[in-house]
């Protein structure tokens, strides 16, 4: 089969978006004969129908929404591959590419970042941040696919460097009005009588909380299971349930929400996290200015605590 060519996926993209090859010539400068061209090659090529006419317009067949996925991460990679080579030319020095655990960017991450680009010496350097669970942060790490992660340091780390970040405890975010809400601490098995609200199953939080239920020899009740903390909170503050959540993230909700924040007082309930990199010899100048700045930060803000 012959290679595809990015403009032959830029057309496949457009015509799947549009549902008309006419207007997706239109959108992509070419004639429509020569789109319905590049498709009929296109199928030949790959021994498959990718679309089909009907009185809605062109759609896509099944194959064709396959290849539309793939289409569209190769493109986008072929455009962070030209602006992150391009920055280099327009007096830029550097990218960092990051990824981190939600955790890691609902705490203190984000501030750091934004502390370490707007220092006057690394006002030329670009930083892109991606949400990860840690399992699969890590597995982006090792495959070179990102340079700087951050996460909590339960994770199988085995095969990259890390350096020590932050700490965070656990703690549980109730109503008001619920029957724990007086307790000035809780363990985690104080909470397994109430409907919680969880995060989804793939999530550090959620095994480990599922690793302490077993061990008290009990099991977690979940009223809902949403995609993130501030969907959480909401539902607490519903009364619908109580969560498991970051004490530093549940302390600025609790500002704004009417959710109070209780300190779990198991062992495992105080976290810490890692600045994670495959080799820091290896990284580019800007990732290892980032390394540095996130590590020392973390020290200098826990000094002062």
């Amino acid at each position: 089969m012959r290679d595809i060519d990015l403009k032959t996926l830029r057309l496949v993209v457009a015509v799947c978006e549009h549902k008309n090859m006419a207007r997706a010539a239109h959108d992509e400068h070419i004639e429509p004969s020569a789109v319905s061209k590049r498709i009929a090659q296109l199928e030949s090529d790959l021994g498959v129908p990718l679309f089909t006419r009907s009185r809605r317009g062109v759609l896509p067949t099944p194959a064709g929404v396959a290849l539309l996925e793939h289409a569209r991460n190769v493109l986008f990679t072929m455009d962070r591959i030209a602006s992150d080579v391009a920055a280099f030319g327009s007096g830029l020095r550097g990218s960092v590419s990051m990824c981190a655990s939600a955790s890691a960017i609902a705490e203190s991450l984000l501030d750091d970042v934004a502390s370490f680009m707007n220092m006057p010496a690394h006002e030329n350097i670009r930083v892109r941040v991606e949400e990860w669970l840690s399992h699969d942060l890590v597995r982006r790490l090792r495959e070179g696919a990102a340079s700087v992660g951050v996460c909590w340091d339960n994770v199988d780390l085995e095969g990259l460097e890390h350096r020590p970040y932050r700490d965070d405890r656990l703690a549980l975010a109730v109503h008001p009005g619920h029957p724990l809400a007086k307790r000035a601490t809780l363990r985690f098995t104080d909470t397994l009588d109430y409907e919680h609200v969880g995060l989804p199953p793939a999530t550090a939080v959620h095994m480990m909380l599922q690793r302490a239920a077993a061990r008290a020899g009990g099991t977690v009740s979940y009223r809902a299971v949403v995609s993130n903390f501030d969907a959480a909170f909401r539902v607490v503050a519903a009364k619908l349930g109580i969560s498991v959540i970051p004490q530093v993230v549940g302390e600025t909700y609790a500002r704004i929400l009417d959710v109070r924040v209780i300190p779990l007082t198991d062992e495992w309930a105080k976290r810490k996290f890692v600045v994670c990199f495959r080799d820091f010899e290896s990284l580019q100048p800007a990732a290892q200015r980032m390394v540095d700045h996130l590590v020392e930060r973390a020290r200098h803000t826990h000094a002062k605590h």
